[in-house]
């Protein structure tokens, strides 16, 4: 990511998807990252302004009132940031239609024309790709960028982010850029912003990826590596201890649990997100999904997970517990008993 993207333009990246996930407080802390690494206030102004046209004004004029704080409070602590250059004036014979019209073409590769909403159409090209593309202090690359983040934030818009993924080659993003935005957006952004454009980088790109059901860690944490518990799994999980004894233990698609025993206590699962599995020896599989509710007996030997393609997340807690409670693990889930559970859930073991 570091070798694909400067740091100049992982902040443009992430300040934009942020403006359009409308995560105020991430902002704040995203905005002087970016400034920190080179941004200037006049990109960092240009690129919230330009998503008015992608996000709608609210989230843009709150982005932009974000910026102004932040600036203001650095500017108190004694931070002198570069104001950059602002845009060049246009020529007095400057055609906003013709210039959006050149622009629209070379983002689209071919000429587009939206006869279905004239009107649109002339917004599109004559105020988007013309006074606003028209501006200097972004290059086209630059706002490419920003587009394809901001839309990777937006639900419901993968036909959009798959166009403007292709848009954004056509204006000079590199394709190893394109393939860092990914990781940058996961650890910056969020999950579900991160697989929607690797999503659409496979379908532009042809890169291989498995979609997968994300879940939003803004409600249910996802905690710190289950580091003290990871020789008892299957790939990678997550603990956030909660208030009243409850921990929520997330797993990454595919992750599951040894099967185990919990001996002179009740477990009890309440699956809050994604999806996953739970199955108790010589009985079929009960999937987990937000609303489960598992008592699991004591005694029972079972393991728990996430599903192939979904992350999961379930709270737990033990009751009943009798003097010499403990918990017993047992042999891994094997491959074959773990895919017998996704290509029939009625399995028994």
């Amino acid at each position: 990511m570091d070798n694909a993207l400067s740091p100049r333009r992982q902040g443009l990246a992430v300040i934009a998807a942020l403006e359009a996930k409308g995560d105020q407080e991430g902002l704040k802390k995203a905005v002087s990252e970016a400034l920190d690494n080179g941004l200037t206030v006049s990109e960092a102004k240009e690129a919230l302004s330009q998503l008015y046209a992608y996000t709608g004004f609210p989230r843009s004029l709150n982005a932009l009132g974000t910026l102004q704080h932040v600036l203001a409070a650095r500017q108190a602590s004694g931070i002198q940031d570069d104001p950059g250059k602002e845009a060049d004036p246009l020529p007095a014979d400057y055609d906003a239609l013709e210039q959006g019209t050149a622009v629209q073409t070379q983002l689209s590769g071919q000429p587009f024309n939206y006869s279905f909403v004239p009107a649109t159409d002339y917004y599109l090209k004559a105020h988007l790709f013309g006074d606003i593309f028209a501006r200097n202090n972004l290059s086209f690359s630059d706002r490419e960028i920003v587009t394809v983040s901001a839309i990777s934030a937006l639900p419901g818009c993968e036909p959009q982010l798959i166009a403007h993924v292709s848009g954004a080659r056509n204006m000079g993003v590199t394709d190893s850029e394109l393939r860092a935005l990914p990781e940058l957006l996961e650890e910056k952004v969020g999950l579900a912003e991160a697989e929607r454009l690797r999503g659409a980088l496979k379908t532009v790109l042809g890169d291989n990826h498995t979609s997968v059901q994300t879940v939003d860690f803004s409600v249910w944490p996802k905690g710190l590596p289950n580091t003290a518990y990871a020789q008892f799994f299957t790939g990678n999980s997550y603990l956030a201890q909660m208030e009243g004894g409850l921990a929520n233990v997330t797993f990454e698609p595919g992750c599951r649990n040894n099967w185990h025993v919990h001996h002179k206590q009740v477990q009890v699962l309440i699956c809050v997100a994604g999806r996953g599995w739970y199955q108790e020896w010589g009985k079929p599989a009960v999937q987990l999904v937000p609303g489960t509710v598992i008592e699991i007996p004591e005694g029972a030997k079972h393991w728990h997970g996430a599903a192939a393609d979904s992350w999961m997340q379930h709270l737990t807690y033990h009751k009943d517990v009798q003097e010499g409670a403990s918990n017993e693990w047992l042999e891994p889930v094997s491959d074959q008993q773990y895919h017998q559970v996704i290509s029939d859930p009625r399995q028994r073991m």
